[in-house]
């Protein structure tokens, strides 16, 4: 094997593992998809750092290295990503791609979503089911639906736009609080209370969160503790836009 092999075979390598990274895979699996990657096309070792906004590979053949470093690019969270790149891995180890096929799969690649109104219908009644859980009367469920279907189309608006996610949380936040609010206010419901706790909760970083534990807990402090920190200001920015629209309209929780 010749050093351009080489060279490409830690490019296409370190490009599955920066991919995974980036849209949302944990730690463990990103450092486990791209050693493996290296190791399918003939590479005695792959070593990778992982850090919150970089990564760092070295593939090994025959007592020659070849380093390379990516820095991430966050996309957001897209499992149809991550499994798609766990396909071409599977596929590159059992022969099916070579090295150029597998290159092509990784950059023809793009992220599959749901439209944007399906979002919106499900987002609605799924948090309206929440406010009927915690005990919200019918127009409390109602309510509940119409804000997070109108904070779902805010929040969309704003991605689409490139807002920082830290604006997006807290603006949606303060739209769809204050719709339950003003429900509040104009006596719609006896609940705006539950209403107002209910429709935020799309906005709960789940996610990043499972995801923060899951790197502490198998040794990748570094980019746990970021996703951590990232999990936490989104928190505290839609509390941030909570509590503004309650300051707004007067209510606090009833």
């Amino acid at each position: 094997m010749d050093v351009q092999t080489q060279n490409e075979i830690t490019r296409v390598a370190v490009r599955a593992a920066q991919q995974m990274l980036a849209w949302g895979a944990e730690s463990d699996l990103v450092e486990d998809i791209g050693q493996r990657m290296g190791r399918a096309f003939g590479m005695d070792s792959v070593e990778l750092s992982i850090s919150a906004n970089a990564l760092v590979m070295t593939t090994l053949f025959e007592g020659r290295c070849v380093t390379t470093t990516r820095r991430l690019r966050e996309h957001g969270l897209n499992m149809h990503m991550v499994c798609e790149i766990q396909r071409i891995c599977v596929q590159s180890e059992k022969g099916i791609l070579d090295l150029a096929a597998a290159s092509r799969r990784l950059k023809r690649l793009t992220p599959w979503t749901w439209n944007r109104w399906a979002v919106v219908a499900i987002i609605g009644p799924s948090c309206a089911a929440f406010a009927h859980f915690f005990g919200a009367d019918l127009a409390g469920c109602l309510i509940t639906a119409l804000a997070a279907s109108v904070g779902m189309v805010v929040r969309q608006s704003l991605a689409r736009r490139h807002f920082n996610v830290l604006i997006n949380w807290a603006v949606t936040a303060f739209i769809a609080t204050l719709v339950t609010r003003i429900g509040g206010l104009v006596e719609w419901t006896q609940t705006p209370e539950i209403a107002s706790a209910a429709c935020v909760l799309m906005l709960v970083p789940g996610f990043p969160m499972i995801n923060a534990v899951a790197d502490m807990v198998k040794g990748h402090y570094n980019v746990g503790i970021a996703r951590w920190g990232q999990a936490t200001l989104m928190t505290i920015s839609a509390a941030i836009g909570i509590t503004l629209a309650m300051q707004l309209t007067g209510l606090g929780w009833l």
